[in-house]
């Protein structure tokens, strides 16, 4: 598991119990994977389509850093399926799991099209083949 992103625990971001509110954390997820698409894809037009079952582990408090993994399960034609990881950045104590975040690469139309990528890509290895 790649871990991309850091996000600092804010007051702003907790529920009525004083923990990190589930939404939040959800929309950070679904921000990260479409950023992490989007750079794989290669294409800013690309969306969630399906999450599966959230697996809440364990509850974030106010000041924690939580790291938000991404990995690729695998590439379909028009489509990216990730799985996603949360933890305590200083305990690394496992927050959420989702095994299955689709996202859909689109057309200048909204219609799904396929990318033609069949494996990981990282930005180095984009940039060593353009000298």
């Amino acid at each position: 598991m790649r871990f991309h992103t850091r996000k600092w625990v804010k007051p702003e971001d907790l529920n009525a119990n004083g923990t990190l509110f589930g939404g939040q954390l959800l929309a950070w997820i679904d921000e990260e994977a479409a950023l992490y698409s989007i750079v794989q894809l290669e294409n800013p037009k690309v969306v969630t389509k399906y999450m599966s079952e959230i697996n809440f582990m364990s509850a974030a408090k106010q000041g924690d850093i939580v790291e938000i993994g991404i990995d690729v399960v695998k590439f379909g034609s028009s489509s990216l399926v990730l799985k996603c990881e949360v933890r305590n950045m200083m305990t690394r104590e496992k927050i959420i799991t989702i095994d299955n975040i689709t996202m859909v690469n689109l057309d200048e139309d909204g219609k799904s099209k396929p990318h033609g990528k069949t494996q990981i890509e990282f930005i180095e290895d984009r940039l060593g083949n353009s000298k």
